[in-house]
């Protein structure tokens, strides 16, 4: 009785594609590990800057090197006039329902514009059809009247892109995003900062400034599940080693029993 004809290439294949998916699970669990650390990190870093004494927002000459790395959620303190006939309303949902951010530009005593989210207000009838405001004249800061107001808030960075199939469309003055650099220029306000401010819930305005709407609503969330996601992928890896060690145990097996099968008696 002769011996089964080995199957080498298969085996060869086999362990190749074994060693790949190792590898590749192995590094997108390192890759994941790695993500945590950096997750970690980053609220760790938010959490302080949330938490911190409240410092002067960035000034014209720091604008081009704000990002959210370095400032999104930076505790600041602001001081100085709103423009409040020229409040953007964005269109929002929150857990106080569907109703309007209300984004309104302060002349701040440096003599620039820094949007302000005073905050929420909900939906009423009629508010889709307001007519637009007006646009700002060439020195808007120069006119601006009323009591000074102070605002202690949380910096936050412009939101670029539109929900789902809802874009903002300045020219019917639809805002559905907190696009400050476009909503600034909507409105004629040239020397206008690229990030905004939530203002703080507590925040109190002046008679003048018409609705009084509920600050304080920031949402800091941070999901975390790359532990989970790193714990799969090197379950997988440990799998595919396992299941490889056992199909070489069986083709030991096999070539031993049928050695003893073949053995001279």
């Amino acid at each position: 009785m002769t011996a089964p004809r080995s199957n080498s290439g298969g085996k060869i294949v086999l362990a190749v594609c074994a060693v790949l998916a190792f590898c590749l699970f192995a590094a997108l669990g390192t890759w994941q590990v790695k993500r945590l650390q950096w997750k970690l990190d980053l609220i760790e870093r938010v959490d302080g800057r949330v938490h911190a004494a409240p410092v002067a927002p960035p000034g014209p000459q720091q604008w081009a090197r704000v990002s959210a790395e370095s400032d999104e959620y930076r505790r600041v303190r602001v001081a100085g006039k709103f423009l409040y006939d020229l409040t953007t309303r964005v269109q929002t949902t929150t857990a106080k329902g569907i109703g309007f951010w209300l984004m309104t530009p302060l002349c701040t005593d440096e003599g620039h514009i820094v949007f302000i989210n005073r905050g929420f207000v909900p939906m009423q009838a009629g508010d889709l059809n307001r007519p637009a405001p007006p646009k700002a004249g060439p020195e808007p800061c120069a006119g601006a009247s009323g009591p000074r107001a102070d605002v202690t808030g949380l910096l936050r960075m412009p939101e670029p892109k539109g929900r789902i199939l809802r874009e903002n469309d300045p020219q019917h003055d639809r805002w559905y995003v907190r696009d400050v650099p476009v909503i600034a220029a909507a409105r004629g306000l040239a020397n206008a900062a690229p990030y905004f401010i939530d203002a703080p819930a507590g925040q109190e305005y002046p008679r003048d400034a018409g609705e009084q709407p509920v600050g304080g609503l920031t949402v800091i969330d941070f999901p975390n599940n790359h532990l989970v996601y790193a714990l799969t992928w090197f379950a997988l890896a440990a799998m595919v080693a396992g299941g490889y060690y056992l199909v070489l145990r069986y083709e030991r097996r096999k070539t031993r029993e049928h050695r003893c099968r073949t053995a001279p008696r």
